[in-house]
């Protein structure tokens, strides 16, 4: 029996403590971490590069925010899985991101054992959308 390949997730905050924080909770997902960036237009060239299967993204950043660099990704690769990461739960931005494709979003005040939980269902029912797409259902 072949191993199963490790998720390849990339982060993008500009705050160094939060990419730190995200990439402990994702390597104890046993995903690995192929990219990191600390604003909106590295992480889209970073993307374009690595290609990861998931992609946690910061909402507020410099030089290009999460929103414009969700969009961007999500044009060239629209089956791209974007986690939007957030400090704000205004239901705006949260609109605005889902109908740009933001696959779900994390506040980053949650307890890490939550934060694994919405990634893990996230990435369950990305998955199971996928799959739909594919039979035609």
């Amino acid at each position: 029996m072949k191993p199963k390949k490790k998720m390849r997730v990339m982060v993008v905050d500009d705050e160094d403590h939060v990419r730190r924080l995200i990439t402990t909770v994702i390597k104890s997902m046993n995903c690995e971490i192929v990219g990191e960036a600390g604003n909106g237009k590295d992480a889209v060239l970073l993307f374009h590069e690595l290609k990861p299967n998931m992609l946690l993204l910061d909402i507020n950043m410099p030089v290009k925010s999460g929103k414009e660099a969700l969009a961007e990704i999500k044009k060239r690769y629209p089956n791209a899985f974007v986690i939007m990461l957030t400090s704000l739960t205004d239901k705006e931005t949260v609109e605005d991101c889902i109908g740009l494709g933001a696959t779900g979003f994390i506040r980053k005040d949650l307890p890490l054992d939550e934060m694994r939980d919405v990634i893990k269902k996230t990435w369950a029912a990305y998955k199971k959308s996928l799959q739909q797409q594919v039979q035609g259902t």
